[in-house]
């Protein structure tokens, strides 16, 4: 094993593609310790970290408290990567105390895309990783001069909690320098934004809390397409980042891009591919939809091309992800073999994935 490409994505369990990357890094290095390793999180900003003027942000946090949210500026453009993660992430939000998607919103990432507009970038690329949020993207707009109105036509920010009470979405005070800038929103999860596999269901939560909040977001849905004309909630990549995906393409003219092409190709991934002996990724699930512009899939045609194999891990891995085999998966791995459910499994998740990890390269050693 001359050199380990490793380009993993975030997993449940509030595991950031970065720490993910980290953990994959110390078990390959163990088995491997003479290869070299090529660390590319999908996870904007560290997936550019080594190029770009870094900025940073004054924003919300996911309840509400200050954060420094740092963005990445490219060099020679006006194109700025930010990384929805930063005030919306599982792991910011779990340091601030219990985990509470219903009350978390996504306000900071809109005061994140405010900053960078403000500041002279004319294309932003958000990336979408999981959330602690599960607002729709609805505090992202309102952040951007979204109005939500009550049945009483007041103005509110809405929360997962509160989506039902949304009675209207007006988009006439959206923010002007909105207007001639391209948002392109990266979404690694092909996830729709409600119903089974939807943005409720990806963090592991009580079946009875992800209902409830499945629910708000299918209300969020009905009245974009009533005030709007928009139908968003079976869009590709609609649920990633807790419904963020729908909320930039809605109400910010945002263009969802199906798997990360354009962050690999900012990244310069097919040139890190050469020499390579492996690449390794990861996704919560392994499936038939994984085929359909995931990022598992936007790495793996990448690497087949280079003639590179592909080890993936899933959360879990469900019927339909064969496919994957024809578009330059070599092998595929669970994390989750416990049968466990998914909020039972998702606390030991770095546990088990360093396992699966060990596995595999035990296996390779054969």
């Amino acid at each position: 094993m001359q050199k380990i490409v490793l380009v993993p994505d975030s997993i449940t369990g509030g595991l950031s593609a970065a720490r993910v990357c980290d953990m994959l890094g110390e078990v390959f290095a163990r088995y491997f310790p003479e290869a070299d390793q090529v660390r590319l999180p999908l996870g904007g900003v560290d997936t550019l970290r080594a190029g770009g003027e870094q900025r940073i942000a004054r924003v919300r946090g996911p309840y509400g408290e200050e954060l420094r949210a740092r963005y990445t500026v490219l060099p020679d453009t006006r194109t700025a990567i930010l990384d929805a993660s930063a005030c919306t992430g599982v792991e910011v939000a779990r340091t601030l105390g219990p985990l509470q998607p219903g009350r978390a919103t996504s306000y900071g990432v809109g005061q994140m895309m405010l900053d960078a507009l403000q500041t002279g970038c004319r294309e932003l690329l958000l990336c979408l990783g999981q959330s602690a949020a599960m607002d729709g993207g609805a505090g992202c707009a309102a952040a951007l001069g979204v109005r939500f109105l009550d049945a009483s036509g007041r103005s509110f920010v809405p929360v997962g909690d509160t989506l039902n009470n949304i009675a209207h979405i007006d988009l006439l005070g959206r923010a002007p320098v909105l207007a001639g800038a391209r948002l392109r929103v990266l979404a690694g999860s092909q996830a729709p934004l409600c119903g089974d596999g939807g943005a409720a269901s990806v963090l592991g939560l009580p079946a009875q809390e992800a209902a409830r909040l499945d629910q708000g977001l299918a209300h969020l849905a009905a009245v974009t397409e009533a005030d709007l004309d928009i139908r968003i909630a079976d869009a590709p990549g609609a649920g990633a980042s807790g419904g963020l995906g729908a909320g930039a393409a809605a109400f910010l003219g945002g263009e969802l891009c199906p798997g990360v092409e354009p962050l690999l190709d900012l990244a310069g991934f097919d040139e890190l591919l050469e020499g390579a002996s492996l690449v390794v990724t990861t996704a919560d699930r392994l499936d038939a939809a994984s085929a359909l512009g995931s990022a598992t899939a936007s790495v793996a045609q990448r690497a087949q091309r280079a003639r590179v194999p592909v080890l993936a891990f899933g959360g879990v891995i469900s019927d339909g992800a064969a496919e994957l085999y024809g578009m330059g998966v070599t092998a595929m791995q669970a994390i989750n073999r416990s049968g466990l459910s998914a909020a039972a499994a998702a606390p030991r998740a770095g546990a088990d994935l360093r396992r699966a990890a060990a596995d595999a390269c035990r296996m390779m050693l054969l």
